[in-house]
Parts: structure tokens; C-alpha cells; sequence
């Protein structure tokens, strides 16, 4: 992500700050889920809603990443819905243990974010199995 244009990056910042507080996720929250440096504090979260882009952090990018594909796969579940992916993602979850997918993402990290997209989007989990590349070598 980071030959992003400076206005790229502001937008993706913003689309995820968006979705991040319809999730309802407290500022300390979202610096652990973005994995965002230790020198960006819970009071300076509003910077990012307001105009400044998130750091150019391969974490934070990779991070934000993830998010943005959560985001594509949970409008392709719920297309004309937007209130049922922010009630997807705060409501338990059989395949998580009865836990809600965003305390597997906030808690869990990175893992949590994958096995999170993992549920929502076949073709990630499918690339990440490595059968992509044994169909490729196999046809």
C-alpha cells in the first residue's frame, strides 16, 4: 500500500475509521486492531477521522488490508442490508466459539482478522490453503 497517493490513502483512512466506529470499537481498540505505533495514542484516534492518514506501516497496512476485504465480502453477503454487517460482525458466532467476529479480530489479532475474512470470503481461505498454486501445478 504504500505507493498510495497521499488522497488514497486519506480515503482508505477514512473508510476504515468509518467502519471501525460503526462497529462501535473504543479508541484503544482500534490502535490494537490496526496495530498502530505505540506513539499514536487513544486521544489521537479523532486525527484520523478528521484528515490525517493512518502511518505507512507495513502492519498497519496489511492490517487495513484485511479489513478493507472484511468490509467487500461482508457488502456481498448482506448487498442490500448495512445494518446486518455491523450486526454480523458484533452478534456470537458458532464458528468462533460463540464469540463475536470482532472480539476474534480485536483479541486475536492478526490470526483473528485472517480466520475472520477466512469465513467471510472462500477465495482468501482458498489462496491461503496453497491450493491455488497445487491446482495451477496440477492442470
Amino acid at each position: 500500500m504504500s505507493e498510495l497517493t497521499v488522497e488514497d490513502r486519506l480515503a482508505m483512512t477514512r473508510r476504515v475509521m468509518k467502519m471501525l466506529e460503526s462497529w462501535n470499537l473504543s479508541a484503544q481498540d482500534m490502535i490494537r486492531l490496526l496495530l498502530l505505533p505505540a506513539s499514536v495514542k487513544a486521544r489521537n484516534i479523532a486525527r484520523f477521522r478528521d484528515g490525517q492518514a493512518f502511518p505507512a506501516d507495513a502492519n498497519v497496512d496489511r492490517r487495513v488490508s484485511y479489513l478493507l476485504r472484511i468490509e467487500e465480502a461482508l457488502q456481498t453477503y448482506f448487498p442490500r442490508n448495512p445494518e446486518m454487517r455491523d450486526i454480523w460482525v458484533k452478534r456470537g458466532n458458532k464458528q468462533f466459539g460463540k464469540r463475536a467476529p470482532i472480539a476474534v479480530m480485536v483479541e486475536d489479532g492478526e490470526s483473528g482478522l485472517i480466520s475472520v475474512l477466512s469465513h467471510l470470503d472462500c477465495t482468501f481461505a482458498w489462496d491461503l490453503t496453497g491450493s491455488k498454486t497445487e491446482y495451477r501445478a496440477a492442470g
